[in-house]
């Protein structure tokens, strides 16, 4: 039996770069940047990206927005589609991984990327960190290495859009400098649930 369609209320933010000096986008001891790397085999950095996309959204709202966001498959189907558009920028397309001390293997644990509409107007996609290493600074961080990568290319308006509830991200984005400047009404079709 399917419920009725739910509406999420989403804000579109953007910031200008122009003449605006970014701090620098420093991560804590342990954790490293992973770049877009079109050497290495494209497959393995799509389902690196996917699968931290997963852990990162697979629990939360968004998935419930965005149900491909629930689901390994579906991120990495629109890892695909983002990586495969033209306007797909590598260099604002970040990985941040945390070495173990556990197991001294490197853990992917957020994820971001971004896309060049025009070349005024960029667009960052999917924030994510992963439960585990929140409230560290890393979500700051991405969207900080992000909007670094689409001022070294010259892009001076980049927009996101965030679910409205999502209060700590939208004070993130607020913090860096983002301003709200649509709200969006964005339906998704519930899952199906059981008779029983």
């Amino acid at each position: 039996m399917l419920q009725d369609v739910t509406y999420y209320r989403r804000f579109r933010m953007e910031i200008n770069l122009r003449q605006r000096e970014l701090p620098l986008a420093n991560l804590p001891e342990g954790y490293l940047w992973t770049a877009w790397n079109h050497s290495v085999d494209i497959h393995t950095v799509l389902e690196r990206h996917a699968e931290t996309k997963h852990l990162c959204f697979r629990d939360e709202l968004d998935s419930r927005v965005f149900p491909c966001l629930g689901e390994r498959e579906g991120c990495l189907r629109l890892m695909q589609d983002i990586a495969r558009q033209s306007s797909f920028l590598p260099e604002a397309t970040w990985l941040i991984s945390y070495r173990s001390l556990e197991d001294d293997l490197l853990h992917d644990v957020g994820t971001i990327q971004g896309l060049a509409h025009t070349s005024m107007v960029g667009a960052i996609q999917n924030v994510g960190v992963i439960p585990e290493h929140r409230s560290l600074g890393l979500g700051r961080a991405l969207v900080l290495r992000c909007l670094h990568g689409f001022q070294q290319i010259g892009i001076p308006r980049v927009s996101l859009e965030v679910t409205a509830d999502n209060r700590q991200a939208i004070e993130l984005y607020k913090k860096i400098g983002f301003r709200i400047v649509r709200t969006m009404y964005r339906d998704a079709e519930p899952r199906p649930t059981s008779l029983y």
